[in-house]
């Protein structure tokens, strides 16, 4: 380790947020990085644990505590702390095919197993994870890795989302001839058209783009894969022209709240409206889809999570009168009991930088009807529920609400379409069936990751998917693989 009591007279700094009143101006990123001095004494915090719970445990199954992709935490910190960016560079990009996405947008599970969260200072991970790739991209050190010798084999991932980029990324530089099938018009999936920009700016995805097409990726972009969309490929015959094929698309099936009114205009859902605005702020045009915008309005936000923030954010910025944010869930504690939690993620009230721009939250509310005037949405009819989700009689209120976005999560892929065709198996809950040894399906060769697979979930996740379901791809395809897990 760098400092070995660094951890005793270093206090936790952590980003700086541009204020409030100036960020609402644009929708460029705020986050204010760190100096190198000031990350490298945040590196000097690391302990160097005996078991370090925050690079995680090995499993791919959820709830493990720490980094799903397993970074080596303690050793890049130890780097950053000896000064040796280049090598933390190499040591990061080892186990995370994009760390410039994770140290944005991951909430940092790995900061919540660190052994000083045991008294809510846990070590800087996320910035310094940051810090590490963005100086790489700013000293030229990330090139492209193009394999020495080609396989012959041809692999089709559908789906351009941090699962399908991953597990693309990873079998062209295994030798592979990839081809990645979009629907839309540029890769990212969520990352490009669901995270605003004010998040994560999306020349940090192109940037990417343009490495994994000099290693040899091949991007179809406007081809949607199954379904009857113009220029829709049939699924069938794209597994006959490849050797493999990956199922790496979202869990894009919202959940909806049918409850009276709610075919009123007005109320969409946050998947109609967030990619509006990130194809506005990109110049793609909306073809033709008629505007939802926040601007002079009373916008409620049904949902707590993250998609809900990401409303919340977007909203201030086109202008919105006032934005309230209801969650059905009683409100958490202010802080976990580390005795029970810890080193696992812990249930307890945080707010996120777009709810601290201004948003009403509103805990342990159902909302019972939509009410509307001249066939638009006005009002929303809500009641105080107890912890078992049972009205509260005599808590009853109104808000005014003129936009309306559900935020409530997503319930699975979308089943129509490539799935059906396919006649892949779906699990209990509706996504894709594939186990966590091979990721294979129920159908030869066509394996499935990410989102489409466990249900919707963080983007390290997916990252960590996307490079297993590479691997197992690859050891199918050659009988053996050296890919890293």
């Amino acid at each position: 380790m760098g400092k070995i009591t660094g951890f005793l007279e270093i206090d936790r700094n952590e980003r700086k947020y541009e204020p409030v009143a100036e960020r609402l101006k644009n929708f460029d990123e705020f986050v204010i990085p760190l100096s190198d001095k000031d990350t490298r004494d945040q590196a000097a915090r690391c302990m160097n644990c005996g078991i370090p719970y925050c690079h995680g445990t090995g499993s791919a199954e959820p709830g493990t505590p720490g980094c799903p992709v397993n970074n080596q935490i303690p050793d890049f910190n130890d780097l950053v702390y000896q000064d040796n960016w280049e090598e933390a560079s190499r040591n990061l990009h080892s186990t995370n095919n994009f760390p410039e996405f994770t140290g944005r947008i991951c909430p940092a599970p790995c900061e919540a197993s660190c052994t000083l969260n045991i008294d809510d200072n846990p070590v800087t991970i996320k910035t310094i994870e940051c810090a590490i790739v963005d100086r790489a991209w700013d000293e030229g050190w990330l090139k492209p890795e193009i394999a020495q010798q080609k396989t012959g084999k041809k692999v089709a991932v559908i789906g351009s989302g941090p699962a399908g980029m991953a597990c693309a990324q990873q079998l062209a530089r295994a030798g592979h001839d990839v081809h990645v099938y979009e629907k839309y018009a540029k890769a990212g999936g969520l990352l490009r058209y669901g995270i605003p920009d004010f998040k994560m700016e999306k020349g940090i995805i192109d940037r990417r783009v343009a490495q994994m097409e000099a290693e040899g990726v091949t991007f179809h972009y406007g081809k949607p894969v199954g379904g009857s969309a113009p220029g829709a490929i049939d699924p069938n015959e794209l597994a006959k022209q490849y050797d493999a094929v990956a199922l790496t698309g979202g869990a894009e099936a919202p959940r909806d709240l049918p409850i009276p009114g709610r075919d009123l205009q007005g109320i969409h859902f946050a998947m109609d409206f967030l990619p509006q605005q990130n194809r506005r702020v990109s110049g793609e045009p909306l073809n033709g889809v008629t505007d939802i915008l926040a601007g002079g309005k009373h916008v409620v936000v049904i949902g707590g999570g993250d998609t809900g923030s990401d409303c919340i954010g977007t909203s201030f910025r086109q202008g919105a009168k006032s934005v309230t944010q209801l969650e059905i869930m009683p409100a958490p504690p202010e802080r976990e009991n580390k005795g029970v939690t810890w080193p696992n993620w812990p249930l307890k009230m945080r707010t996120s930088s777009s709810q601290a721009e201004g948003a009403a939250r509103e805990f342990a509310v159902l909302t019972q009807k939509f009410e509307g005037v001249d066939g638009k949405v006005a009002k929303l009819h809500c009641i105080k529920v107890d912890d078992k989700f049972k009205p509260l009689p005599g808590t009853e209120f109104t808000l005014d609400a003129e936009l309306v976005l559900l935020a409530m999560g997503f319930v699975h892929p979308v089943h129509e379409g490539l799935l059906r065709t396919l006649g892949v198996d779906l699990d209990q809950r509706g996504n894709v069936r594939a186990n966590l040894h091979d990721y294979q399906t129920s159908q030869p060769k066509i394996f499935s990751a990410g989102d489409m697979r466990r249900g919707q979930s963080l983007v390290v996740w997916a990252i960590r998917e996307g490079r297993l379901c590479a691997r197992s791809i690859d050891s199918f395809l050659m009988g053996k693989t050296d890919l890293p897990r």
